[in-house]
């Protein structure tokens, strides 16, 4: 007879008390990426795993700042109740916090069918497509972040100045913080294959190790929950914001992906194909750059993030694809065998990893499906709008083009599109009513 999720979860519960951990965090992300859950008693794990936790569905569709927004299955329908249920292979104990494990949790609606607004079913939506014609995608997350802090009432960035990148040790770094983060994360059960410093002022990369798409979603999460607590257990601040600085470079959101077969074979190596790389490579690149206006809105989900998405940034500014060049939006290595892949820079550091990932292969697969091929890939500069056409210039752009594209919101979901555009909008209303700094200091001294 098959364990139930009550049995499950007392052993697990059991293993934790042994080890002396008698709190787990329950979390699931909301729309914007947020972590959002509660932490319960250890003891009460199994009862949990059969019954779930009750939260409001509201949370997904309050702002960043707390504001609730506008949605027919929000505040509107009574602002009824969703059910989150921990995902018992994901509970890890925090090395950080003494008696202290977390989970990632999946939410239903009451009746155990997924809620529409979870980004983590949507991502098992469109796995599912690739599931059913034999097809594993595998993830290689790279995250950019800043730290931050506080002095004299100002907030600055951490350690010395420009021009550190790819430097370790204490030149850029002179607290040895990197190596605080890499141990840290490691003890949370993340697969960290490296780290650097970055361009910025106190901005740092580390990447993940490669996995199966909902792994490495999972992980991202993760990386981003441990990232701001290992940062705060230092007395500093992590941002994910993608360009915090008018005078520094943005934080990006990489995805390497690769395809496997069920026997593990890497699907995008082809040493006779175009490139060394297979006609299903060529279809998914093809794909991503068919529905790229729309994958802007979910990859750079902020009204600050097209402020990365500027010429000569390193981040695309257009719809291209190149052999191993930076300028474009979809790069591919020049690794080849197993190490074939692609890489998309589109992603800004702020986005909802389960939701940047579930865009990705949402189009990637409907390049598969329909045999698409690319033009011909970029060859040098890649910020001349002669070459290719431009991305959605801003948040509104990008979010018109989701819900115009009705084949990428079909593999997503209508209900989680329509959700996501929801608070979206709602976020560059607000902004269109709000007077910035800039405007003040451009106009009210002269005019």
């Amino acid at each position: 007879m098959a364990e139930s999720a009550g049995e499950r979860a007392a052993a697990v519960a059991s293993a934790l008390a042994a080890g002396g951990v008698d709190l787990i965090r329950v979390l699931f992300p909301d729309l914007l990426g947020i972590p959002r859950g509660k932490e319960i008693p250890v003891r009460l794990l199994p009862e949990v795993a059969e019954r779930g936790l009750s939260f409001c569905r509201g949370v997904y569709y309050t702002s960043a700042r707390g504001e609730n927004i506008p949605a027919p299955t929000a505040l509107a329908a009574g602002l009824p109740d969703v059910v989150a249920r921990p995902i018992l292979d994901t509970v890890t104990r925090l090395p950080w916090a003494d008696g202290l494990a977390w989970c990632v949790a999946e939410v239903s609606e009451p009746g155990g069918s997924p809620a529409v607004e979870d980004p983590r079913a949507a991502l098992r939506r469109v796995l599912a497509h690739f599931a059913a014609d034999g097809l594993s995608p595998v993830l290689g997350p790279e995250l950019e972040f800043f730290l931050l802090e506080e002095a004299d009432g100002a907030v600055r960035r951490y350690g010395p100045g420009l021009g550190n990148v790819y430097t370790t040790g204490l030149k850029g770094d002179p607290r040895g913080l990197l190596p605080h983060f890499l141990r840290g994360l490691s003890g949370l059960g993340l697969d960290i294959v490296g780290g650097n410093h970055e361009f910025g002022s106190g901005q740092f990369e580390i990447n993940l190790g490669h996995t199966g798409a909902l792994a490495a979603s999972d992980a991202c999460f993760g990386f981003k929950l441990g990232v701001r607590e290992l940062a705060a257990t230092q007395g500093l601040h992590a941002t994910f914001m993608g360009k915090p600085f008018n005078d520094d470079g943005g934080s990006g959101f990489h995805l390497h992906l690769s395809i496997t077969d069920g026997a593990g074979v890497n699907l995008f190596d082809d040493p006779d194909g175009p490139h060394g790389l297979s006609g299903l490579a060529l279809s998914a690149v093809a794909g991503i750059l068919a529905h790229a206006p729309a994958l802007t809105a979910l990859l750079a989900p902020t009204i600050n993030a097209y402020r990365r998405l500027q010429p000569d940034t390193l981040a695309p500014f257009l719809v291209d694809w190149g052999l191993d060049n930076r300028c474009a939006l979809v790069r591919i290595p020049p690794e080849r065998g197993g190490g074939a892949r692609l890489e998309v820079r589109l992603g800004d550091a702020a986005a909802n990893p389960y939701l940047g990932a579930a865009a990705v292969l949402a189009a990637a697969h409907l390049g598969i499906a329909g045999k698409l091929r690319p033009g011909d890939p970029l060859i040098g500069y890649g910020y001349d709008p002669a070459k290719a056409g431009a991305l959605p210039g801003d948040l509104g752009a990008a979010v018109d083009a989701l819900v115009a594209d009705t084949a990428l919101t079909e593999v997503l979901g209508p209900g989680l599109v329509e959700a996501f555009a929801a608070v979206k909008r709602f976020e560059v209303a607000e902004f269109a009513r709000y007077v910035t700094d800039w405007e003040f200091r451009e106009y009210a001294y002269h005019l």
